[in-house]
């Protein structure tokens, strides 16, 4: 390509703004009739994944037939609708892989952690107790079933850390 032709410009994907499809800022709206009953739905697609983050209801317009149509107000208030739905999915996510609890084992005070790998082929998780300084007092590979809790800390503690069974 010749760099003083000026005619190139890159693609860039052309968004779609319509009354029943809505694309802006990583994510599609699309207004849908609710199976269920005679009203309406929208999902919420972030760009990229190939089902919808979100599905919720969706307003019926003045003939009490048709949905609402979509517009810039609303699109904005789903897309961070649907954002916070993810964002705390993701969390809880994190929160049942990666879990700790500190526990008296003697006279010291140990943290345990537990840290899932979900591999679709071979899950497994990593157990570790660190001390009050954050060293590192053992690690260990475990089924990713083991199920970390205080009594289970402190009985891996009290057999100083071998390996549970």
């Amino acid at each position: 390509m010749n760099p003083s032709d000026t005619s190139y410009t890159p693609e860039e994907p052309e968004l779609v703004q319509q009354p029943r499809l809505w694309q802006d800022d990583g994510w599609t709206a699309r207004v849908l009739k609710n199976e269920d009953d005679d009203g309406w739905a929208v999902a919420m697609i972030k760009n990229g994944e190939p089902e919808p983050a979100l599905i919720g209801p969706w307003t019926m317009g003045r003939d009490k037939k048709n949905p609402k149509p979509l517009d810039g107000t609303a699109f904005n208030t789903l897309v961070k609708t649907a954002s916070e739905f993810v964002r705390r999915h993701e969390q809880q996510l994190h929160a049942s892989l990666h879990q700790s609890i500190t526990v008296t084992a003697g006279s010291a005070r140990v943290t345990v952690s537990l840290d899932i790998v979900p591999d679709e082929d071979n899950p497994y998780a990593t157990l570790s107790a660190h001390d009050d300084a954050g060293e590192l007092l053992a690690e260990v590979r475990v089924a990713s079933s083991f199920k970390l809790s205080r009594s289970s800390a402190i009985a891996w503690a009290d057999k100083q850390f071998k390996k549970p069974g």
